[in-house]
């Protein structure tokens, strides 16, 4: 079963027979994603939680309409963005909050044996690398690269078009690549 059926299914379930072993998954493949990204939101662990939490409340109240949804983890991220905005707006009194004011932290995840090839110098070279990109870049090449959302829907979460997304992730492989004087090439993922 692919990852997008299983998804389906478990919202299926939640939604249908008010399963909470379906929840408490649906809780454990999302959570940490989504930390992360309120993280870049809020910059405070606290806050995230507290994001994140409110997040998952509201789908548990509003299971019976689980099925209506038609991307799950699209949702689950455009809440947790309008979540941590309502947070901020309430807690910083701010007006406006662009993506280019986010602060993104990089989860590492070289596990797989080509990644573990790489030397320490190359490793530190590509974090470095990433460290500096501009923040939008930063923000797109995460959603993508790390937590495997595809360009449609970085695009809807982000509210920007799916065009920008592509132009982003471009200009974070082409700093990376030169970075470590290599030239990288993207697989799009539409």
């Amino acid at each position: 079963m692919s990852k997008l059926a299983h998804i389906k299914e478990i919202q299926r379930r939640i939604a249908l027979y008010d399963d909470e072993s379906a929840y408490k998954e649906l809780f454990c493949v999302f959570y940490k994603p989504l930390m992360r990204f309120a993280h870049t939101f809020c910059h405070s662990y606290e806050m995230s939680e507290e994001i994140v939490s409110d997040v998952f409340i509201s789908i548990w109240q509003r299971r019976t309409t689980l099925e209506e949804i038609h991307n799950l983890k699209v949702y689950l991220y455009i809440s947790t963005k309008n979540t941590a905005l309502k947070y901020l707006l309430k807690q910083q009194k701010q007006v406006s909050i662009t993506i280019d004011d986010l602060h993104v932290e990089l989860e590492s995840h070289y596990n797989n044996p080509e990644q573990l090839m790489m030397t320490a110098e190359m490793l530190a070279r590509v974090e470095q690398a990433i460290t500096h990109l501009p923040p939008r870049c930063k923000l797109v090449f995460k959603l993508i690269k790390e937590d495997g959302l595809r360009y449609k829907e970085v695009a809807e979460i982000l509210g920007i078009s799916v065009k920008t997304i592509d132009n982003q992730l471009a200009i974070a492989l082409a700093k990376i690549g030169k970075a470590l004087n290599v030239n990288l090439k993207k697989i799009v993922k539409f």
